[in-house]
């Protein structure tokens, strides 16, 4: 158990750069096109019923049943949970359906007629600059970093740039999407760099016999140990825990709690009858 604080199918695309009206049965993922969210998407259900959107019309409209699916971000394996995990946990009904990790390589995308030595500027997700800083420090010291919303504004901003000299770190699928071209390719890639995408539904799936529970628990902290203690007594395979703040007080902390097992069969379920502390945030098959 570790305990830590804190994407390809292309072909011929036909994509809405912008921001889509949601509608019932679509499946929303954080735009604009050209994401590592958007290739996630992509990967899963291929280009039909996809719905770019910006952060908080992802989680209202998930909230309020516009979207059947929203496919977010949750964990990585180089800065550990991202920013949007919080904004899943502070949803008031959630169900996790899916999870799906990905192993990343990055591509270094820039304008038709571009060269890598052209580049002053790159722009990027700041998580993305961490996962590719190992390459950028040896290969690119001198660059200037720009933040960015994510891979698909980073390479759009590049496609409007006038000049030749601004390029993105992203998923290729951002050089179909902006019609730009890859500089380099594979940039990081391995089994270092991995980030794992939570796919937000309504039923929770069937068991399979190898799932996965993702259990939340507000709790003070002198609390914590016993009763993760009594998890693991009851013959329930605790897989990984994440701290987060519980918004509350400097001694309470929210936990995503990670366990192996189906919240609806076995152990697991006759432990959560009886601890109705723990929140069930949902059940799906294990990746």
């Amino acid at each position: 158990m570790k305990i830590l604080a804190s994407l390809t199918v292309i072909g011929s695309l036909t994509l809405n750069l912008s921001a889509s009206p949601a509608a019932a049965g679509s499946i929303g993922y954080l735009g604009p096109a050209g994401s590592w969210t958007h290739q996630a998407c992509l990967d899963l259900y291929g280009d039909k019923d996809l719905v770019p959107l910006s952060r908080d019309d992802l989680f209202k409209d998930y909230a309020s049943g516009k979207l059947e699916r929203a496919c977010v971000p949750v964990t990585t394996s180089v800065v550990g949970v991202t920013p949007y995990l919080d904004a899943v946990l502070d949803l008031p009904n959630v169900t996790v359906v899916a999870e799906y990790p990905k192993m990343l390589g990055y591509s270094l995308l820039a304008r038709p007629g571009a060269k890598r030595e052209d580049i002053k500027e790159v722009l990027a997700h700041p998580v993305a600059f961490e996962e590719v800083k190992p390459w950028v420090d040896r290969e690119m010291p001198g660059v200037r970093k720009t933040d960015a919303a994510s891979g698909g504004a980073a390479a759009q901003a590049v496609a409007n740039s006038p000049a030749l000299d601004k390029a993105s770190f992203g998923p290729k699928v951002g050089a179909a999407v902006y019609s730009l071209v890859s500089l380099v390719d594979g940039i990081e890639e391995g089994p270092h760099n991995v980030t794992r995408w939570w796919v937000l539904g309504r039923d929770m799936p069937a068991p399979t016999g190898r799932d996965k529970t993702s259990l939340l628990l507000d709790i003070s902290d002198d609390r914590f140990g016993a009763t993760l203690a009594s998890l693991v007594a009851a013959g329930v395979q605790v897989l990984t825990v994440y701290e987060r703040p519980s918004k509350k007080t400097l001694d309470t902390h929210r936990y995503l709690i990670e366990v192996a097992g189906h919240a609806k069969e076995g152990r697991l379920e006759e432990f959560l009858a009886g601890n109705p502390a723990f929140r069930v945030l949902g059940s799906y098959p294990r990746k």
